[in-house]
């Protein structure tokens, strides 16, 4: 029997007690060994629950403990959860985490620090919630070039442009929606503001390339100035409004960024609605394939949690060649790369043709009966850089958004 310690007892963390119960005899009879949960590491009581005699409050009892082979972190932020983390890996022990936050800021380290020590690291549940997508990215695809990596990787935030788009309800009446359904939480800016999304694709990045990044240097915006008029253009356009991160490694930069965008009809990413989460990856002979499915979730995300602990049952006594190294990525400045993109008007087209046209080359102008105080359009192709210096010729801009 391989004894488990689970660090937060929050919703991935009971989560993952009770699919490694539902999923015991399976487990058993795809490793032949049995997992059993001995800790629960919390600073609450929790009585009345069925895990209550294995809930304890010292960590030096998970880490001291010579039964306890695999750790399951689900604590959220990067304190103290890295340094339980790193006193875990120090001891032998392997560790699994759902905590993006940690990956990306100090995962470089816990990596180097598991190899050393012979034992794994592992963060399926980090990026997607529930959909199987490290495992496939870094084992199915190991040795194709990865060109471009694009996806909706937030589901609260998707959420809310669904809200927006199907019912023309404001950014703050699908916020509040979303926070009294649980799918955002009461201070929702990790989310809102584009910062969960950008450590997500920059682990991505990091897993496709083998070298380490940082989200602070990544361009990231998120959806606080999307309105329901946008969606009345996008419709228009047969388009919708989402917010996805991106990673371009075509180059011998890679561009990576995060920023609502105009998605076409002909995109596997338009019809990707509420709380659920797609990632498509392009590769140089694969070419493109989509992973969808839930990107949040207790049980989705707890599942992906114990898929990780039972690939480290076949993998007791060794670390498994994974992530990356401290070479550092090189990136792209954001202004160099390129885009068509949306911008409303304030006034109407016919009073401005020539202006727009020398400056735009507009693929296409949009009016609408509804809003005969402005006009749209959707421009060529063109550089960050070459479109922020035109724009800041004009008066009126109401709204920028690239596709």
């Amino acid at each position: 029997m391989i004894q488990v310690a689970v660090m937060g007892f929050g919703t991935i963390g009971s989560g993952v007690a009770e699919v490694i119960d539902i999923n015991r005899e399976g487990i058993l009879k795809a490793t032949g060994r049995e997992l059993h949960v001995k800790y629960i590491l919390d600073l609450r009581n929790f009585p009345g629950n069925k895990y209550e005699d294995r809930i304890v409050h010292d960590f030096e009892k998970i880490v001291s403990d010579p039964e306890i082979r695999i750790v399951v972190e689900t604590m959220g932020g990067v304190h103290p959860a890295y340094d339980f983390t790193k006193a875990c890996l120090e001891a032998g022990k392997h560790v699994v985490t759902s905590n993006k936050a940690v990956v990306e800021d100090c995962g470089t380290e816990l990596l180097e620090i598991a190899r050393k020590h012979h034992v794994n690291y592992l963060f399926e549940a980090s990026v997607g919630g529930g959909i199987p997508l490290i495992r496939p990215l870094t084992e199915s695809l190991r040795g194709e070039k990865i060109l471009e990596i694009q996806g909706i990787l937030n589901g609260t935030t998707n959420y809310i442009l669904s809200k927006m788009n199907r019912e023309g309800q404001t950014f703050e009446e699908a916020l509040r929606t979303a926070q009294e359904l649980g799918y955002a939480e009461k201070n929702p800016e990790a989310d809102v503001m584009g910062h969960d999304t950008c450590r997500k694709i920059v682990i991505l990045s990091m897993l496709a390339t083998g070298k380490e990044a940082k989200y602070r240097d990544v361009h990231c915006e998120g959806i606080t100035g999307i309105t329901p008029t946008d969606f009345a253009y996008a419709k228009k356009l047969g388009m919708a409004v989402k917010l996805v991160g991106t990673s371009r490694m075509g180059g011998s930069r890679a561009g990576i960024f995060v920023c609502p965008m105009l998605v076409p009809a002909d995109s596997p990413l338009y019809a990707v609605n509420d709380v659920y989460n797609a990632v498509m990856v392009n590769g140089r002979t694969l070419g493109k394939v989509m992973f969808y499915g839930s990107g949040a979730g207790k049980l989705p995300t707890a599942n992906a949690v114990v898929s990780d602990v039972v690939e480290i049952l076949g993998h007791l006594q060794e670390n498994m060649p994974f992530g990356w190294t401290s070479e550092k990525l090189p990136l792209a400045d954001f202004e160099d790369q390129e885009f068509r993109y949306f911008v409303r008007f304030k006034g109407q087209y016919g009073n401005r043709i020539e202006e727009i046209r020398a400056a735009f080359d507009p693929e296409k102008v949009i009016e609408l009966p509804e809003y005969p105080e402005e006009f749209a359009i959707l421009s060529a192709k063109m550089s960050e850089e070459r479109f922020q210096r035109k724009q800041k010729a004009f008066e009126g801009v109401l709204q920028v958004i690239r596709c």
